[in-house]
């Protein structure tokens, strides 16, 4: 198994562009900003777990604020559930989308977690990301952003699979702390051929005098390019405008030899349009 795990606050990339190739297939970017602009720290974090023989990927992305305690805090308390992880990655479908997802908040409302969000400083969102064989799961608290781009759903204009959602978080200040937890999940079947997953904190998309909110031009940019050099000029861009604000990119490739769900009159309307 391949792994990678960062927390600003252990190297900050402020001024720097960083990338790095893990496993021959995922690219991991780091920018922390601009200090011409007025940025002097990194709060953002990740977690990737790789097993090519199971044939899945467990990534964590996070934004936090104030300081980088929430990050460390939940990066470390899923360091500690890494077995329990690979356990449920290794059940049918159904039944590791639906352990891992008791297991994230019952981690995040449990007592412990909690007690130990006291002692913090600040706050984090956060996004679980798992692609096991042709599905891709998410459960999401906060603004950071899953992307995925194939030709059957970029034709149509589609992109972004998790909404961002603001005042969101887990932390000193947690969505739950409230009783009812508040976060969005989801499941995606991968469409046969080459998908494109790219997940990333908003400094890219906040940047100014760029139109990276669009999540087309985030993939125009690998057009023609390898890989790596696609989110390195990803950086490249938002360091030339003068961002303030961190970036962390976690981007990868997956090909996938099932076929994917087709509408039943599939083959009608191909031959209508031809």
């Amino acid at each position: 198994m391949s792994e990678y795990q960062w927390v600003g606050s252990q190297k900050n990339y402020v001024d720097e562009i960083h990338t790095k190739l893990l496993n021959n297939t995922f690219v991991i970017g780091h920018f922390g900003g601009n200090s011409s602009a007025g940025q002097y720290k990194n709060e953002d974090g990740c977690l990737i777990w790789i097993n090519q023989e199971e044939n899945w990927e467990f990534v964590i992305i996070l934004d936090a604020h104030h300081t980088a305690q929430s990050a460390e805090l939940i990066l470390s308390t899923f360091e500690d559930e890494k077995e329990t992880v690979h356990q449920i990655l290794k059940m049918k479908y159904n039944a590791s989308f639906e352990n891992i997802r008791n297991l994230i908040l019952n981690t995040f409302n449990g007592k412990r977690f909690k007690e130990s969000c006291k002692k913090i400083q600040g706050e984090s969102a956060c996004l679980f990301v798992i692609r096991k064989g042709n599905f891709l799961w998410w459960l999401s608290i906060g603004d950071c952003i899953l992307l995925l781009n194939h030709p059957d759903l970029s034709a149509l204009g589609e992109y972004q699979q998790n909404h961002r959602s603001f005042f969101e978080w887990v932390g000193q200040k947690s969505t739950f702390n409230n009783g009812i937890p508040c976060f969005s999940s989801g499941t995606k079947e991968i469409r046969k051929g080459e998908n494109h997953i790219f997940l990333t904190t908003d400094g890219l998309v906040e940047c100014p005098n760029t139109n990276f909110k669009y999540p087309a031009e985030i993939f125009n940019i690998f057009e023609g390019v390898k890989h790596q050099e696609g989110v390195l000029k990803l950086l490249e861009e938002i360091k030339k405008k003068n961002v303030r604000d961190s970036t962390t990119i976690i981007s990868w490739k997956v090909i996938i030899n099932n076929n994917s769900t087709m509408p039943s009159d599939f083959s009608e309307q191909t031959s209508l349009m031809l």
